[in-house]
């Protein structure tokens, strides 16, 4: 059975649709939830699935070895999903090329440091983009710049809001999140 971590900092429904796509899947099991907000929405949405959470400080999670240990305890591979720190160098080291994030635009475009949510549609609606999407890709040491794993379109049209282009995002992540970690893991 492979085991998934997932990593997120604000409501879940990302993670609350993964825990639910491979709820009694063979090969695939979520196996805690974790958070670097003890408030976080996502704990509480774990806790209704009975799926095993916790909340680590930022301290704990930048410096200390406590959050790799217990996620090498129970974990193969990491989901981020609204996840909004830096993965450490010592979480990348324990786990090379086994954490996936998604982001909320069309990679290269709209990434880095303070590119997610709604500061992300905001600038998609400000450029007039014509497309923007969801990326899935790989964790490496500098934000929104690891191996691309999969890439969704959906169109902007003048009139969208970036309260629009949230919305479109949300589909497209819903839809395909789930199904493309299940393609890379089997």
């Amino acid at each position: 059975m492979i085991k998934l971590a997932i990593l997120a900092s604000g409501t879940g429904s990302n993670a609350e649709n993964i825990i639910r796509y491979f709820d009694r899947h063979p090969k695939i099991q979520v196996a805690c939830v974790v958070s670097n907000l003890k408030e976080a929405k996502v704990l509480e949405k774990a806790e209704n699935l009975h799926i095993e959470h916790r909340a680590f400080s930022k301290q704990a999670f930048l410096e200390e070895n406590t959050v790799v240990k217990y996620l090498q305890s129970r974990a193969d591979f990491i989901i981020l999903a609204g996840f909004l720190l830096k993965i450490p160098g010592n979480m990348l080291a324990a786990y090379p090329n086994k954490i996936i994030n998604i982001h909320p635009a069309l990679l290269p475009k709209f990434g880095g440091k303070g590119m997610y949510g709604m500061s992300v549609h905001k600038a998609v609606k400000d450029t007039g983009e014509t497309e923007t999407g969801i990326t899935i890709h790989f964790i490496n040491e500098n934000y929104d710049e690891g191996a691309i794993l999969f890439q969704a379109k959906t169109a902007v049209s003048k009139k969208d809001s970036p309260e629009d282009i949230a919305a479109n995002i949300h589909k497209l992540e819903q839809t395909h999140f789930p199904e493309v970690i299940e393609k890379i893991l089997t």
